[in-house]
This record gives C-alpha cells, sequence and structure tokens, in this order.
C-alpha cells in the first residue's frame, strides 16, 4: 500500500510538471501560419505591407466598421525567441501604439484609431528595420526606409 501511494505520488508531481511544462510554454504567439487577421481580428483587412528584410512582414490592417488600424510584424519562419517589434501612429492625433520583445512568431496587434487620417507604422525582426511614414493619405507617397543595425 505504500508503494502505491509513492507510485501515485509520482504519477501525480510527473503529471504536474508536464502540466506546468505546458502551460509555461511558448505563448499563442508560436502558432505556426499566423496571419494578420488571426492577429489584429477577422474583421480586420490587409491595406498595405512591408518586408522586413528576408525574416518576415509588418501588415497594416483596417477595420471599416469601427475605423481602427492595426499592425503585426509576423515571421516567416517561426522558431526561437527573436526581438520583435510593431509600432503605428496617427501624426495628426499624436495616438501611438506599439507591442515589442522575445517572441517566436510575432508582435502585435497594436492598434489606433485612423479613420481619415494618414499612418505612419513599422516594426523589426532582429536587427531589420521597417518604417512607412505617410501611408494610406490618398494621393500622398508615402516614404518607406529600411535599415540593419
Amino acid at each position: 500500500m505504500k508503494f502505491n501511494r509513492s507510485v501515485l505520488t509520482a504519477a501525480a508531481f510527473a503529471a504536474l510538471a508536464v502540466g506546468a511544462t505546458t502551460a509555461l510554454a511558448a505563448p499563442a504567439s508560436a502558432a505556426p501560419n499566423t496571419t494578420p487577421q488571426k492577429v489584429c481580428g477577422s474583421a480586420y483587412k490587409t491595406v498595405n505591407s512591408a518586408p522586413v528584410g528576408s525574416q518576415g512582414t509588418v501588415y497594416l490592417t483596417y477595420n471599416a466598421s469601427n475605423g481602427k488600424n492595426c499592425v503585426a510584424t509576423i515571421r516567416n519562419s517561426p522558431g526561437t525567441a527573436v526581438d520583435i517589434s510593431t509600432w503605428i501612429q496617427v501624426p495628426d492625433t499624436g495616438d501611438s501604439a506599439d507591442d515589442y520583445g522575445q517572441y517566436t512568431s510575432y508582435a502585435g496587434p497594436a492598434y489606433v484609431y485612423g479613420k481619415g487620417h494618414c499612418i505612419d507604422w513599422g516594426g523589426s525582426i532582429k536587427n531589420v528595420y521597417v518604417q512607412v511614414a505617410g501611408s494610406n493619405c490618398a494621393a500622398l507617397k508615402e516614404q518607406r526606409v529600411t535599415t540593419t543595425r
């Protein structure tokens, strides 16, 4: 009987350890085949994008029903956590949002109200940074800059 309790206790601790490991595993950002709509929401349609070198893409999305823009920076190949960032700003209003950290697949979502405004946005993966200024401004030409540090 004592042996059985020991075995049960060991099994219970093993199950707890597996559960804790699963709970502490990579967050939802580790999901393969991530899309901007999975990050921002299904109502957000992609309106612009910019490559982050060969490592991934920053996506600008828009939800016509609420007038909000959302950005997400998504790696081409999820893997070990690396520095990933995404940011968005409405120069006219000063509203901005960002997300940055060590992620396995993507950074975001970051939302701002942008209906009727030009949008500045961008992101980074590891040491490659992308900035798009004056985006989605009708006839105005946007400015894109990609740098490696």
